[in-house]
């Protein structure tokens, strides 16, 4: 059973298993990150595997907190942990340290962290186990303990200090990925560069993918090799395949070798497509299920939080293996679809029948027609066997076919009304990866 709610020093400690039942190592401490005007957020645990060694282990793994036990999606990444700008250690480096509350009467000290499930894959601190100041003449050894809220108490800070790149990091934290992009262009080179350092793995993934690529380039330039892999891990593939195309040949090759096995494999898969081809504009993560899997099944399935909204607007239905590339693709079943038919139909009887699929080397001016002509957001992709290797989006497209500066344009700006261009393959921009890497 999986507690909502726990304890930082009653984690610590806990043994970490993988799905099979076997034990990986133990929680030694708990990693958060801070939000502005929020309660700081958990990133993930500091885990020691045999041999003493201590390794990350991001919360996005952990399927399971209870019962003395964290249970994990899946093998442990065993690069050693490094603690990376903004990231604060529980137990290390928050217990012990003194606040004052918001309610005027004095200071205490933090003595426990209690972190809280807040949605599918979220925790942040919920409370602080603290103690006040023993009073002076007290026959008793310690003061009085309260349980706060973070909103209810504050740290020290020395008045006229400049704002520290996690204090600016701090106060994006409410933006959107897009937003916090724009808002980080904005800035001058050296701080956009110690704001990237201080941001989490999966917040700057997020950030990347919203930028130019020259910007991404240059912050994934001023990264460790370690962080850099960590980061593209992060990404989606298609993404990560399109910033690793415009590094050199040796940083790319090396990136790949550390990236996490899985992630690497697809993303060395991507790259062997040209960039203007389904192949090279598609991901390779749609969702993928038996004809047998029910209404309800797929519903689920599209409610997972981190499904981007295009790819979660149908499922694909293939025969196995359900893991790109599959076995024969046998068709999709669009979102709106399922919501008309019971939660036991199966998806099988629910195919569109009108969707015929594209061939990984299709250019990128067919997939825009498709798209265009049946009004899709997605459109799947098949190889020479038929077999299911991905799926282009419609956000994918128009990333391909906006000019190179999109992101920059000022939209207020009053630009003259460009002339009807045929949609040809010659006349779309070739964006995204340069050529694949002849090593991949």
């Amino acid at each position: 059973m999986s507690a909502t709610r726990v304890f930082a020093a009653r984690l610590t400690g806990c043994s970490v298993f993988d799905p099979n039942g076997d034990k990986v190592g133990r929680v030694r401490d708990v990693l958060v990150v801070y939000r502005n005007k929020q309660a700081p957020r958990v990133v993930g645990f500091v885990v020691e595997v045999p041999g003493k060694k201590h390794v990350f282990l991001s919360i996005g793994r952990v399927t399971s907190i209870g019962s003395g036990q964290v249970i994990t999606t899946g093998l442990i990444n065993l690069r050693r942990f490094e603690q990376r700008g903004g990231e604060i250690r529980v137990m290390a480096e928050l217990l012990g340290r003194k606040v004052t509350l918001a309610d005027g009467s004095g200071e205490a000290t933090i003595e426990d962290v209690a972190i809280e499930e807040t949605g599918l894959g979220e925790w942040e601190i919920a409370q602080l186990f603290c103690r006040r100041p023993k009073p002076p003449g007290s026959p008793f050894g310690k003061g009085a303990t309260i349980f706060v809220r973070w909103r209810e108490i504050s740290e020290k800070t020395t008045v006229g200090e400049a704002q520290s790149a996690t204090q600016l990091v701090a106060s994006y934290a409410d933006l959107l990925p897009a937003d916090l992009a724009n808002a980080m262009l904005d800035l001058t080179e050296q701080r956009m560069f110690e704001v990237a350092e201080e941001l989490s793995d999966d917040r700057l993934a997020d950030v990347l993918e919203e930028m130019p690529e020259s910007e991404q380039v240059d912050i994934l330039n001023q990264l460790d090799d370690d962080r850099a892999a960590d980061v593209l891990d992060q990404m989606q593939p298609d993404d990560a395949a399109d910033l690793i195309a415009h590094l050199s040949d040796e940083r790319g090759e090396a990136l790949l070798d550390l990236m996490e096995p899985e992630e690497a494999e697809d993303v060395r898969f991507l790259l062997a497509y040209a960039p203007d081809t389904a192949g090279g504009l598609m991901t390779t993560e749609p969702i993928i299920v038996s004809a047998d899997a029910t209404v309800a099944e797929g519903l689920a399935l599209i409610r997972r939080h981190e499904l981007a909204p295009a790819l979660g607007a149908a499922i694909c239905v293939t025969l196995p293996p359900y893991e790109s590339p599959t076995g024969r693709f046998l068709g999709m079943v669009h979102f709106q679809r399922m919501l008309r038919y019971p939660p036991n139909e199966r998806l099988g009887t629910l195919l569109d029948q009108t969707l015929e699929p594209v061939r990984a080397a299709a250019s990128a001016a067919e997939v825009s027609r498709i798209l265009a002509s049946y009004n899709l957001v997605s459109v799947p992709v098949v190889d020479e066997n038929h077999r299911l290797v991905g799926v282009v989006t419609i956000d994918d497209v128009l990333d391909y076919l906006l000019p190179d500066d999109w992101r920059s344009t000022d939209s207020d700006e009053e630009k003259p009304e460009p002339a009807p261009v045929p949609v040809t393959t010659s006349s779309i921009p070739v964006k995204g990866r340069r050529t694949p890497h002849g090593t991949h």
